[in-house]
């Protein structure tokens, strides 16, 4: 296998590169992109089979950022041949007695899978959107926020949900601002009225790459919802959708803002290679020897083809590596090796999400080493608890994930390099002297 071989001056350079200091970005990284949970009618061959093709179905729109992409030549066989792809599966039943499937399917597969079918494929690395939603109805405006926390319902928390589960099943990272907002009138009043530079002093404190102002309001015996951008996806005059209900309002306003993005950073077919590359983080690289350490182990790992050096800011390295089979399979690798610490990307960025909802209920659990299900963390309306009576557990050597996002980016530069990568940034820090007796990755 071929490998890239670095001399010590090119090290040194690559060390001793000048450190440009760029103002915050707040890119998330979002995990889960591949995994999804659908019912079934049971959990026999053909309900696999048929579950499979739906997941894969919806993980299609997911990544390509595009509802469009079922329609394309080559999908019904993709989606005939959806097993193939699988890395892991789930036969669960909630509490109803209903039977459902849970998915994980391979990154580098699907990827592939939609060049195949020269559909566009939108990386893991994603920019988040604060959504500043202001609703009229039955003659009274409220804004939607997070919940409240200590638990009293309200009459927005069902406008919450909506746009909570349709974001999730998008995979677009959303955040609401926090509950104290909801009182504050003249703050609705400029969300309404869609006075971008007014609202933006409100959304200083508040992690995000974009900012959307959004009036909801009964028209003409229909729903319409107008929006205004700040940043991301698009900049310029409103917006709007029309819909029977709330929620295929909801759905139609999330649909439109995630394929803005997606023609925005999602990467064309031929730009989806055969052997695909990671950016690999790496903090505590300190000298030339560090330098040579990192990329010798990672260099002499099966998967690999080949590592770059992507970029250096103090004592913390960017690498890109080229690598054959599934991202999960290389992060298994690298975990062998007791000098790759993983650390939670949440650790390497400036600052945590802003703890509010689902936020703050990721890095929570990131911190406790708690699962967190995919209702707590991004709303998803696939989420079951695998506690309920599971069966048939099917796994290729890789655990499924549920939708989270961590922050990912310290500055604009980190998250314009990210978003043209298709995978999801590994983040470690470089313990030089292997630990004895301890558990890998530990």
């Amino acid at each position: 296998m071929a490998r890239t071989v670095r001399t010590i001056a090119a090290a040194a350079l690559v060390l001793l590169s000048s450190i440009i200091t760029v103002s915050q970005a707040h890119a998330v990284t979002v995990a889960g992109l591949y995994s999804v949970e659908v019912p079934v009618a049971g959990s026999g061959p053909d309900q696999l089979a048929k579950g499979a093709a739906d997941g894969l179905g919806r993980v299609l729109v997911r990544v390509s950022g595009s509802r469009d992409v079922l329609n394309l030549d080559g999908v019904p066989s993709l989606l005939d041949d959806a097993e193939s792809l699988l890395l892991s599966y789930q036969f669960l039943r909630d509490d109803q007695g209903n039977d459902r499937l849970q998915m994980s399917f391979g990154a580098v597969g699907v990827n592939k899978a939609l060049a195949s079918v020269d559909a566009p494929v939108w990386g893991a690395n994603r920019p988040l959107t604060l959504a500043w939603v202001a609703v009229e109805e039955r003659g009274s405006r409220r804004l939607v926020t997070e919940g409240d926390p200590g638990g009293n319902e309200s009459p927005a928390d069902s406008w919450r949900a909506a746009f909570k589960e349709a974001a999730a099943d998008r995979g677009l990272p959303l955040a609401l601002p926090p509950a104290s907002a909801a009182g504050d009138r003249e703050l609705l009043s400029e969300i309404w009225g869609q006075f971008v530079s007014n609202v933006q002093s409100s959304a200083s404190n508040l992690s995000h790459d974009a900012m959307a102002l959004v009036r909801i309001n009964r028209s003409g015996g229909q729903w319409r919802a107008g929006w205004v951008f700040d940043g991301g996806a698009a900049n310029g005059g409103e917006q709007s959708v029309t819909a029977a209900t709330p929620g295929e309002l909801v759905k139609a306003v999330i649909d439109r803002w995630t394929e803005q993005y997606a023609s925005q950073y999602a990467v064309s077919a031929n730009e989806v290679g055969e052997s695909p590359q990671v950016d690999i983080v790496i903090d505590g690289v300190n000298s030339v020897a560090d330098y040579g350490g990192v990329t010798g182990v990672l260099e002499g790992l099966t998967p690999v083809q080949e590592v770059s050096a992507a970029r250096v800011k103090g004592s913390q390295l960017t690498l890109r590596a080229t690598f054959t089979g599934e991202l999960d399979q290389l992060k298994q690798y690298i975990a062998l090796d007791s000098r790759f610490v993983a650390m939670d990307p949440g650790s390497v960025a400036p600052k945590a999400l802003e703890k509010t909802g689902s936020q703050a209920a990721a890095k929570d659990a990131s911190e406790s080493g708690a699962e967190t299900s995919a209702n707590e963390v991004a709303g998803s309306p696939d989420a079951v608890s695998p506690s309920g009576n599971g069966a048939d557990v099917k796994d290729k050597g890789v655990a499924s994930t549920t939708f989270t996002y961590q922050p990912l980016a310290k500055d604009k530069a980190d998250a314009s390099q990210a978003f043209d990568s298709l995978y999801q940034v590994l983040y470690y820090r470089w313990q030089p002297a292997p630990n004895i007796g301890t558990e890998p990755g530990q």
